[in-house]
C-alpha cells in the first residue's frame, strides 16, 4: 500500500526543474556574482502593514512558499563559496 506522500513524490512535476537547479555548478566569476546579485540574502517580501503605530496585518515570507525555494538558495550558497574559495574574493557585501 503506498501512502500520500509517495504518490506525491513520484508526480511531482518540478522534480526536473529541481535536479536541474541542483545540478548547476559554477566555473566562472561573472556567473557567481550574477547569481549573488539576483537573489536575494532574505526575502524581500515580509513586512508588518501597519498605520498610526497600530499593526494592522502581518505579509509572511512569501519565498517559502516558492517550491522551488530550497534549490534557488542553494544556487546562491554555491555563488558564493565559489566566490570565496576559488576567488579569494569577500563576500561580505552579498550578506
Amino acid at each position: 500500500m503506498t501512502s500520500f506522500t509517495q504518490v506525491c513524490l513520484h508526480n511531482d512535476l518540478l522534480h526536473p526543474i529541481r535536479q536541474w537547479l541542483e545540478g548547476i555548478e559554477i566555473h566562472s566569476a561573472k556567473l557567481a556574482h550574477l547569481l549573488c546579485k539576483t537573489i536575494p540574502a532574505q526575502c524581500p517580501f515580509e513586512r508588518d502593514v501597519k498605520l498610526f503605530g497600530r499593526k494592522l496585518f502581518h505579509i509572511p515570507a512569501m519565498c517559502k512558499l516558492n517550491p522551488l525555494y530550497e534549490q534557488i538558495v542553494t544556487l546562491r550558497f554555491k555563488a558564493l563559496c565559489y566566490l570565496a574559495d576559488e576567488c579569494g574574493e569577500d563576500v561580505t557585501a552579498y550578506c
